[in-house]
C-alpha cells in the first residue's frame, strides 16, 4: 500500500466537543500526525455520556481516533512555550476559542502562531466566526440549527420547530473545515505561505437550506414546513406500507411513468391532468399523495421495493439506526471500523466515507487516554525525563 495521503502533515488539534475534533479525525484517518492538545482536565466530551466503556466516553471515542493526546496548561508560560515549539514543526493548528482576548492570553492567536511559522494553516472553528455582530458569542450545534432556519423547517407542518437528532451543524462544519485545510495545504505548495481559515457553525448550517435558499433568494418563494415532502418534487417522500415504511424518489417524468406501471396505478390516476407533469403534481400534492398513500398500505415493504426496483424507480426501506449500522451494504463498504482501545477494549466506530484506492483512510490508533502521549511528544521536542517531571510537578502537564 502507498504511503498515507497526509503522511507528512502534522496537525495540532486544540479543540473540544465535536466540530473541531471531527475535522481533525478526518485528517488523522488520511494519515496526518494529529496531536490533540488538551487542558489538564481534558476535552469536555470525555465526560459526555452515558454510555461509557470502562470509564471511556463512547461519544469521545467516536470522534478522536488517530490522534495522540498531549496535556498542556496554556495558562502557564511553560505550557505556551511547548505549544509554540510544536507550532514551529507543524502544518495545521485548529482551535475553537471564540473570544479574541482569550486566544491572545493563551498564545494561540493567528498573529502569535504565524509569526513563529509563516507556513502554518491556522484554523478557527467557532459558532459565529471571527467577524460580524455575533462574533465571540459561544456557539453550539443546536444554536446553529435554530438560527439557520433549518430547525423551523424540520418536522410536520402542524408541529413546532424540531431539532435534527444528530449534530449536523458540528459535522458539516468539521467536513467543510477539513476541505478548507486541504485546499490551503495545496495552495501553500505554490505560494509557500500559510493561511487563516475562519469557520462558523452558523455559516455551515446555512448551506443546508440549499434549494430552499435558492428559491427564496432568486424568486422570493417563502419557505414553508413540508414534513417529509419535497418542495419541488412529487412523489418524493416516505409512504407507509402494510408492515412498515419505505421511501420513494420520483425525480423525473420518465420515472413517473415507470412508477405508475410499477404500482399498477388505476387509469383515472394515469390520465388525470393534475398529475401530468412534476409541476402539476407539486401544485396538487394534497390530492395525489393521499391516493398514493392508500395504495401503498395494501402491500408489505419488501413487495413494494421489489416491484419498484424492477421498474428502475429509486426506493428503499426506512431503517432504524441499529438496522442501518448492520446493513450488509454498509458492512461491505467498510463503514464500521474496529480497533483496540487501551482502557475500553475492543471498540467499533463509524468509518471514514472517503474511499481512495491507493491511499485509503485507515485506523492507526484508537482514541487516546488523557495525556497518553504527553511524554512521547515532549521527548520528540527534546525534553529529557527530568524536565518532563518538573513540568508535571508544576501542573503544566498531567
Amino acid at each position: 500500500m502507498a504511503a498515507a495521503a497526509l503522511q507528512s502533515v502534522r496537525v495540532l488539534d486544540a479543540t473540544q466537543a465535536l466540530a473541531g475534533p471531527y475535522c481533525a479525525q478526518l485528517l488523522g484517518d488520511l494519515g496526518a500526525d494529529v496531536i490533540k492538545i488538551e487542558p489538564p482536565q481534558g476535552d469536555q466530551a470525555r465526560g459526555w455520556g452515558p454510555p461509557f466503556l470502562n470509564g471511556e466516553s463512547a461519544y469521545f471515542m467516536g470522534t478522536n481516533r488517530n490522534k495522540r493526546s498531549l496535556t498542556l496548561d496554556l495558562k502557564q508560560a511553560a505550557g505556551r512555550e511547548i505549544l509554540w515549539r510544536l507550532v514551529e514543526q507543524s502544518d495545521v493548528f485548529i482551535h475553537n476559542v471564540p473570544r479574541a482576548s482569550s486566544r491572545k492570553a493563551l498564545g494561540i492567536d493567528a498573529e502569535t502562531l504565524m509569526a513563529r511559522n509563516p507556513r502554518l494553516i491556522w484554523v478557527s472553528i467557532t459558532g459565529f466566526g471571527l467577524t460580524g455582530p455575533e462574533a465571540e458569542k459561544p456557539g453550539y450545534d443546536v444554536l446553529a440549527q435554530a438560527m439557520s432556519g433549518t430547525m423551523a423547517l424540520t418536522g410536520e407542518p402542524d408541529q413546532g420547530p424540531v431539532r435534527f437528532p444528530t449534530p449536523m451543524a458540528d459535522i458539516t462544519t468539521g467536513v467543510y473545515a477539513a476541505l478548507g485545510i486541504l485546499a490551503a495545504l495545496f495552495e501553500r505548495e505554490r505560494s509557500g505561505q500559510g493561511q487563516v481559515i475562519d469557520m462558523a457553525l452558523l455559516d455551515s448550517q446555512l448551506t443546508w437550506l440549499a434549494n430552499v435558499a435558492s428559491a427564496f433568494l432568486m424568486a422570493g418563494v417563502q419557505p414553508r414546513k413540508l414534513g417529509n415532502a419535497h418542495p419541488n418534487l412529487v412523489p418524493y417522500q416516505p409512504f407507509e406500507a402494510a408492515d412498515g415504511w419505505l421511501i420513494v424518489a420520483v425525480g423525473s417524468e420518465r420515472l413517473w411513468q415507470r412508477f405508475l406501471d410499477a404500482i399498477d396505478a388505476p387509469e383515472d390516476l394515469r390520465r388525470d391532468p393534475r398529475f401530468a407533469t412534476n409541476a402539476d403534481r407539486v401544485r396538487h400534492r394534497d390530492v395525489l399523495v393521499p391516493r398514493l398513500a392508500a395504495l401503498f398500505k395494501q402491500r408489505p415493504v419488501q413487495t413494494w421495493i421489489q416491484v419498484l426496483e424492477a421498474a428502475g424507480v429509486p426506493c428503499g426501506p426506512i431503517l432504524r439506526p441499529e438496522e442501518a449500522l448492520a446493513h450488509p451494504h454498509v458492512l461491505a463498504r467498510g463503514m464500521i471500523w474496529e480497533m483496540e482501545q487501551s482502557t475500553a477494549g475492543q471498540v467499533r466506530t463509524l468509518g471514514n466515507p472517503v474511499h481512495m484506492r491507493r491511499t485509503p483512510p485507515q485506523v492507526q490508533r484508537a482514541a487516546p487516554l488523557l495525556g497518553e502521549h504527553t511524554e512521547e511528544i515532549l521527548a520528540e521536542l527534546g525534553y529529557n525525563q527530568e524536565a518532563i517531571e518538573t513540568l508535571r510537578k508544576e501542573g503544566v502537564i498531567v
